[in-house]
C-alpha cells in the first residue's frame, strides 16, 4: 500500500486558543506519513510558543517565521520548505477529523494527477453558525458530493479552503501560492478551474470548521465584497467569456453596478436589464436599463447575473432554464 509523503501547509497568526485543539487533531491522524509545515505570520500572544512546544516533541514538524507579511507570504513560505508528493491546506483554528488524510490520499491514489480530492465540512462555533455559514456549508457539499464544484464557481468559492489536496507537480502547474491576490482561496480555485483539475466527488465529513468574530475572512479588507466581484469578473473574462455573443448583465443593484462599472472600465459592450419598474428606463453610467424579457429578443446572450435575493435567483434560474440556457456558457451567477 502506497503511503507518499503529505505535506500540511499552516499560516497562523494570534489563534492561541484554537492552536492546541488543531495540533492534536493533525497528531492524531491515522495516516502517519505526513510533515507539517507552519509558519507565524507575526503573532503577538503565545501562539508561537504553543506550536514550538510542538515542534519540538515530533520531528515532522517545521516552524517557520514569516519573513513578508500576510497569508500569501506565509503559504510561499511553507510551501518551499515542503517536500510532500502531495500537498494540502489546513487552518490553524479548525479541527481536521482522524481519518481526513487518509481519506484524501486515498481519493488522489486512486483517480491519479490532474485531479483535487476534497471532503466535506462541518462549520461550528461555540456561539452557534448564523445562517449564511449554514447556508454556505451545504451548498458547498452539495456541489463536493457530486464533484461539480465548479459548476457554481461564479457564486462563492467552490473549493474548501483547508480541506483540499493534490499532487505536488499540479499544485507548481497551476502556480501554488505565487498570485498575489486576493481572496486567495477563490483565486487558487479558479486556477484548479482554469488548469481543467478535476473535482473528486466526496461523501465524508472530515474537516470541523471554526467560525468565530475576529477570524481573518471576517475582519480583513482583502476579503470584503468588491475583491471578490474583481475577480470573478477577472477570471470569467479570461477563461468564459465568449465575445460573439452579447453580454448582459442581469440586477441594478450595489453588486450589479459594481459589475457595470468594471465592464465600462474595460471597454466591454454590454446591455443591462432587470425586473424593477422603477429602474427600467433609467440611464446609470451612460447605460439604460432594459426590461429582463429582453433577453427573449436575442438569440445568443451570456447573462452575468447579479442579483442576489435567494427567491429571485429561483426564478430567473427557471427563467433561463425555459429558454434553454445552459450554465457557464449561457449564463453565471455572481452572487
Amino acid at each position: 500500500m502506497q503511503t507518499p509523503l503529505v505535506s500540511i501547509l499552516i499560516p497562523f497568526k494570534n489563534t492561541e486558543h484554537y492552536l492546541t485543539e488543531c495540533l492534536n487533531s493533525i497528531m492524531n491522524q491515522t495516516y502517519l506519513n505526513w510533515e507539517l509545515i507552519i509558519v507565524d505570520d507575526a503573532s503577538s500572544d503565545n501562539s508561537f510558543d504553543i506550536v514550538s512546544a510542538f515542534a519540538k516533541a515530533d520531528n515532522r514538524i517545521k516552524l517557520l517565521k514569516n519573513a513578508g507579511s500576510g497569508i500569501i507570504n506565509a503559504l510561499q513560505l511553507a510551501f518551499k520548505h515542503s517536500s510532500g508528493e502531495l500537498i494540502t491546506r489546513m487552518d490553524s483554528d479548525d479541527i481536521m477529523r482522524t481519518n481526513k488524510i487518509q481519506v484524501l490520499v486515498d481519493k488522489l491514489l486512486v483517480h491519479g494527477k490532474k485531479h483535487i480530492a476534497l471532503g466535506l465540512v462541518n462549520y461550528f462555533s461555540k456561539d452557534g453558525i448564523k445562517a449564511g455559514y449554514k447556508s454556505y456549508e451545504l451548498w458547498l457539499n452539495a456541489l463536493t458530493e457530486k464533484g461539480l464544484n465548479y459548476s457554481e464557481i461564479y457564486k462563492e468559492c467552490v473549493i474548501p479552503s483547508p480541506c483540499w489536496m493534490i499532487h505536488r507537480t499540479d499544485f507548481i502547474a497551476c502556480d501554488a501560492f505565487e498570485p498575489n491576490r486576493y481572496p486567495e482561496d477563490y483565486d487558487l480555485a479558479f486556477r484548479f478551474y482554469k488548469q481543467g483539475y478535476r473535482c473528486i466527488p466526496c461523501d465524508a465529513v472530515i474537516h470541523d470548521w471554526r467560525d468565530y468574530n475576529t477570524r481573518t475572512s471576517r475582519t480583513h479588507e482583502h476579503y470584503v465584497e468588491n475583491h471578490f466581484l474583481e475577480l470573478k469578473l477577472h477570471y470569467f473574462l479570461e477563461l468564459d467569456y465568449q465575445s460573439n455573443k452579447v453580454l448582459v448583465v442581469w440586477g441594478a443593484g450595489k453588486k450589479g453596478k459594481k459589475v457595470a462599472k468594471l465592464l465600462i472600465e474595460k471597454n466591454i459592450p454590454f446591455e443591462w436589464i432587470c425586473d424593477n419598474p422603477k429602474k427600467i428606463g433609467k440611464d446609470i453610467y451612460g447605460t439604460t436599463l432594459k426590461a429582463f424579457n429582453l433577453l427573449e429578443s436575442f438569440t445568443d446572450t451570456q447573462s452575468i447575473i447579479t442579483v442576489a435575493n435567494k427567491e429571485a435567483q429561483s426564478e430567473i434560474l427557471d427563467y433561463v432554464n425555459g429558454l434553454n440556457m445552459n450554465p457557464i456558457e449561457d449564463y453565471v451567477f455572481f452572487c
